[in-house]
């Protein structure tokens, strides 16, 4: 069987074309499309990656890594699958520091998972601002691990400069040294934003990843799911210097809801991003 056949018969067990040539392509590396034969041994490994996606395990987690940006991320079940969405949120972030011009920025990624917005930032900024530094938290002590894992990762090319990055356990800004209490230049968190009664409804792959990951209480005013984006806005505003700004990920029709949240608790200036397919994706608030 040649890699091409290969590719034909996980399609069409898979339904999915571009499923089939990732998992082939993990197994035999990225070689050419067609020609030489494969070993038995490495088609049954990749027949076994196929058996599992039709068991709706995540492709990313059967691969075991998944880019985000510049990054190619360590990804398992004990942290969110990097999505689309959250790299147009670190794009809004990234726009936020140039435009507060503070030259040494301290910047937060709370509730980090995988670290795919921290290690954006302390890489992507590395360049123009030598003096940053990134922080990073999360409840979840697994999260954490894979957190450290992807930093150890992203530092082996020697080329590549990351910003300082410190990991701390805890839940959303309290996890933070008390003394950075209004200092932070800029907060980014994709909190939970799933309202409880759609998880049910998910696909089987997305329920695969954690649950407390996704789903969050109802806002204060009612609004599905919306009560860890209220928490974050809530922390940030003590733990904002002046000026300085927070950037959330939320779902789109919470875009209206939080915006009167983050007025009402006295931002300044608040404002919803759009996404690529142009729908409300990211709230950003800024003071001072």
């Amino acid at each position: 069987m040649t890699r091409g056949e290969l590719i034909e018969e996980l399609a069409a067990s898979l339904g999915a074309r571009h499923e089939a040539r990732f998992i082939v392509e993990e197994v035999l590396g990225p070689r050419p499309s067609h020609g030489g034969d494969v070993g038995t041994a490495e088609i049954d490994a990749a027949r076994a990656l196929a058996t599992r996606r039709r068991d709706d395990e995540p492709l990313q987690y059967i691969l075991g890594h998944w880019a985000f940006r510049t990054l190619d991320l360590l990804v398992d079940d004990r942290v969110l699958i990097p999505r689309p969405e959250t790299e147009q949120v670190v794009e809004v972030a990234l726009r936020e520091v140039r435009r507060l011009q503070t030259p040494a920025p301290f910047m937060v990624d709370a509730g980090t998972g995988s670290a795919a917005i921290a290690l954006s930032l302390a890489i992507e900024l590395s360049d123009c601002y030598p003096e940053g530094r990134v922080w990073a938290t999360d409840a979840s002590a697994a999260a954490l691990t894979v957190a450290r894992a992807n930093l150890d990762r992203v530092r082996i090319p020697c080329s590549r400069t990351v910003l300082p990055l410190t990991f701390v356990e805890g839940s959303w800004l309290s996890a933070l040294p008390p003394e950075l209490k209004g200092a932070l230049d800029l907060i980014v968190s994709n909190p939970p934003y799933v309202a409880a009664g759609e998880w049910p409804d998910l696909p089987a792959d997305v329920r695969q990843e954690p649950k407390e990951a996704l789903v969050a209480r109802d806002g204060t005013d009612g609004t599905p799911g919306l009560r860890d984006v209220e928490d974050v806005l809530s922390e940030a505003w003590t733990w904002l210097s002046r000026p300085g700004v927070v950037v959330i990920e939320l779902a789109p029709a919470q875009a209206d809801a939080a915006a009167a949240v983050a007025r009402a608790m006295g931002y300044d200036d608040v404002g919803i991003e759009m996404d690529l397919a142009q729908r409300p994706r990211a709230l950003v608030g800024r003071v001072g």
